[in-house]
């Protein structure tokens, strides 16, 4: 199941559409004009033995079958004598959880044959090989056309992730300043969602260098409009190479802005509290302040309010009048006291 397209191309031509890779390989030593025939072979999530057979077929490198076997890898391209092993990353942009999913493709290339290996269901490559066989001409520059064209449709896939990261990071930037607390943390996942992705396109440019060196040193005419073409899948992935760290530092600029207008918005808020505070300190020592001066004549009546026998003021004829004194004369201390100091 998972020998998803298998078919040998003469001149350019879907010829031959074996039913398994046992019968490929049986029928492509029978193809005429070997340098105008290839297979191509698409596994999707293949098991190891599948992987073993075809790599048994075409001697390839064990290094770069352990990689396909194990993948996980960086974007590559590895020649092992007359086969070329590349791994490329394909991208789309989940945009309902902001979500870049990154796949990965294994490519083998040799004389007479391509094997693409996938362990993700994107790209599709169903797209890929009707564009190729829709137009023979470029088919039939061999198994290199195969890789510009899956070079062309990831790079061109890549276009909807730049425009899913840069609607989010807009989004972005109105939380920001709208003072959404949620903003911080959407920041950090989507600036690691920026990074997986830079991590897919970052090696492409030199990928591509190494692609148009080796069909230098081929003199025909179609390996030198294939290098045309790949120029410009070049300046297309300079083009998203220079985008992608553009987000990564408006991200990086952002969460800082972010971090500014949230140690701002403390602040404020320290200091409405600060101001609060000192309001209610305020309140309290006013209020403090008329409690002591209305405390001294409420203490100089509860002395005189006890009606001891033995008291001498009470039997003075000025002892009322000068009781009254006192206590005015106590609060009018206080009261300065108090002004004095601001309190009231």
């Amino acid at each position: 199941m998972s020998l998803v397209d298998n078919v040998i191309y003469i001149d350019g031509e879907r010829a031959v559409v074996p039913s398994s890779l046992a019968d490929t390989y049986d029928k492509l030593q029978d193809c005429p004009q070997q340098g105008h025939s290839f297979c191509w072979i698409g596994l999707l999530r293949p098991t190891e033995a599948e992987i073993l057979s075809v790599a048994k077929e075409f001697d390839l490198h064990p290094l770069a079958v352990e990689d396909a076997i194990d993948a996980h890898q960086r974007p590559k391209l590895e020649r092992y004598g007359n086969t070329l092993f590349v791994v490329l990353r394909p991208a789309r942009y989940v945009d309902p959880v902001e979500v870049v999913e990154i796949g990965e493709l294994h490519l083998f290339l040799g004389p007479g044959f391509v094997v693409g290996v996938r362990h993700a269901e994107e790209p599709n490559i169903k797209e890929v090989r009707k564009r190729l066989e829709e137009e023979p001409e470029l088919l039939r520059r061999g198994p290199y056309s195969v890789l510009y064209a899956l070079l062309d449709k990831i790079v061109d896939d890549y276009g909807p992730v730049l425009d899913g990261l840069r609607n989010d990071i807009d989004e972005i930037e109105v939380q920001v300043f709208d003072g959404d607390p949620g903003a911080s943390r959407r920041i950090y996942q989507l600036t690691r969602e920026v990074i997986e992705f830079q991590r897919a396109v970052d090696p492409l440019p030199d990928i591509l260098i190494m692609l148009r060196d080796l069909l230098k040193e081929h003199a025909s005419e179609d390996d030198l409009e294939l290098r045309r073409m790949l120029r410009d899948v070049a300046d297309h992935v300079t083009r998203v190479v220079e985008r992608t760290e553009s987000f990564r530092q408006l991200l990086a600029n952002i969460l800082t802005v972010n971090a500014t207008l949230v140690a701002q918005r403390q602040n404020d808020e320290m200091t409405r509290l600060t101001e609060a505070s000192y309001k209610q300190g305020e309140q309290v020592k006013r209020i403090s302040s008329w409690a002591a001066i209305l405390f001294a004549p409420t203490l100089i009546a509860g002395i005189y309010g006890m009606n001891f026998t033995h008291m001498p003021e009470i039997n003075w004829v000025l002892g009322y009048p000068m009781a009254i004194g006192l206590m005015l004369l106590m609060s009018l201390i206080l009261y300065l006291a108090f002004k004095r100091r601001s309190w009231l």
